[in-house]
């Protein structure tokens, strides 16, 4: 099984998500997901991230490895306490994925900085690497695509998410029918939205 991207879709990022941890209760493995924002980029450091990812993975532990225990208080042994280098992190990472199924979800990968989606891509494949029974769900536009393929030569498998016009009309009157407000809106106004919009939207 190849690693995913999904390239250029928000909702559907999610959906693959929910179902991958509706199945993980079921089947004693691992999801841990991370969503960029493009407001707190320079926040979103691969430390960051992979820390995010390391306490989701541990949450659904019964048993914490050890190793992990340890790094952890060594880490509060040092006065003012000290972060865990990226290293670490992946080392960790990588312990605890290759003794159950894990899924690791990152969205929007294209609001990355690019010297820290370098970092984070390199990361994820040392993951991969030490643990192939890993699996790598990213979603993003399609700029990153061959930044994904060169981290990941010959394991991507990509599929690529737009919607239609008819997708977004069909859109556009669901929630035209949830308006809490709908006096607000002759039907004028509303096939003017429905023509406008559709014609104006971009790929993204």
């Amino acid at each position: 099984m190849k690693q995913r991207l999904l390239l250029r879709s928000c909702n559907s990022s999610s959906l693959v998500i929910d179902r991958l941890c509706d199945w993980a209760g079921e089947q004693n493995a691992a999801v841990a997901c991370f969503y960029f924002d493009f407001a707190e980029q320079k926040e979103q450091s691969p430390t960051k991230i992979l820390s995010s990812l390391l306490k989701q993975v541990i949450s659904g532990l019964e048993n914490i490895p050890a190793n992990v225990l340890q790094a952890f208080r060594d880490q509060a042994k040092i006065i003012g306490g000290r972060k865990l280098e990226l290293s670490e992190l992946v080392d960790m990472l990588q312990d605890i994925s290759s003794s159950r199924p894990t899924f690791i979800c990152i969205d929007a990968l294209d609001e990355c900085i690019a010297e820290y989606r370098a970092k984070l891509l390199d990361s994820l494949r040392q993951i991969k690497r030490k643990s192939p029974g890993t699996r790598i769900f990213l979603a993003g536009r399609l700029h990153v695509r061959g930044e994904v393929e060169k981290h990941f030569a010959g394991g991507v498998a990509v599929v690529s998410v737009t919607p239609t016009k008819d997708d977004i009309i069909r859109f556009l009157r669901a929630k035209l029918k949830e308006d809490i407000t709908p006096d607000a809106m002759d039907k004028s106004l509303e096939a003017d939205i429905i023509k406008k919009i559709p014609e104006k939207i971009s790929e993204m």
